[in-house]
């Protein structure tokens, strides 16, 4: 589904990253892998960054070939890490760098953002979302303190920007075929799965109780791979939950099905 398709992927030394890279190449893909660390699993191209800070971003565009043909934004930091890091990589890097290579894809490209179920409540959030809609790296931690976000709600503000910024794009660069969606993953089976729960609280922890388990990289991987290819080129600004129905569990408790 990907044969003769160059993506670009962020995150791309673990996990969902990691993942998304190995089937990426497995369909047929050409893997061009972003990372502060270096993967372990062969690509194509690699190149180390760090997006929490814009002269990196800035250089890294620059140095990333035209052309591309897909962008899946995967990389981020969890809710332990400081607020302002958590918003300087989670939603402003990944949106600069973004904005910096829209120009440099091939008509008809495809962006998929790694949201999360923490960014259902997005709407709640509009006040925010709005006045961070052009926040730079610079201004993050006054944005921080303005608004009240600290601990792990800024792991949930950054993805509920997230989803409402894929929403808003879902026609920004329609004239060269260019398109945007995200996929919402609920909790991950990974070694920090429980710093992810114990920073989300009671409710949290009561969801995760109903699941079966969590999820897996590989349980990922086919949604964001899919969004990248052909196949789903009707799709557009749609933020796509990939977490074994969870989004569906909390929707319907709170509309009482």
């Amino acid at each position: 589904m990907l044969t003769g398709k160059t993506i670009i992927v962020t995150g791309a030394a673990s996990g969902i990253g990691a993942a998304t890279a190995r089937l990426v190449q497995t369909w047929g893909g050409r893997v061009i892998a972003v990372d502060r660390h270096e993967p372990a699993d062969a690509v194509d191209a690699f190149f180390r960054a760090d997006l929490s800070d814009r002269a990196t971003v800035d250089a890294l565009v620059a140095a990333l070939p035209d052309g591309a043909h897909g962008l899946a934004n995967i990389a981020g930091v969890p809710p332990t890490r400081p607020a302002a890091e958590v918003l300087r990589v989670n939603l402003i890097g990944l949106k600069h760098l973004t904005a910096g290579l829209v120009p440099k894809l091939a008509d008809g490209a495809a962006i998929v953002n790694l949201a999360s179920l923490a960014g259902l409540d997005w709407a709640e959030s509009l006040p925010a979302i709005r006045d961070s809609e052009d926040l730079g790296f610079e201004e993050v931690e006054a944005f921080c303190e303005r608004h009240g976000i600290a601990g792990a709600r800024s792991y949930f503000f950054a993805k509920e920007a997230l989803v409402a910024w894929t929403h808003r794009n879902r026609w920004t660069w329609r004239d060269r075929g260019i398109r945007m969606n995200a996929v919402s993953p609920g909790p991950i089976d990974t070694p920090i799965l429980p710093d992810f729960l114990a920073s989300f609280g009671d409710r949290a922890r009561a969801e995760m109780a109903v699941m079966d388990r969590p999820g897996r990289p590989e349980d990922i991987a086919p949604a964001v791979a899919f969004l990248l290819s052909d196949a789903s080129a009707w799709i557009r600004g749609a933020n796509v939950p990939v977490d074994g129905g969870m989004h569906a569990y909390v929707q319907a408790r709170r509309h009482g099905l």
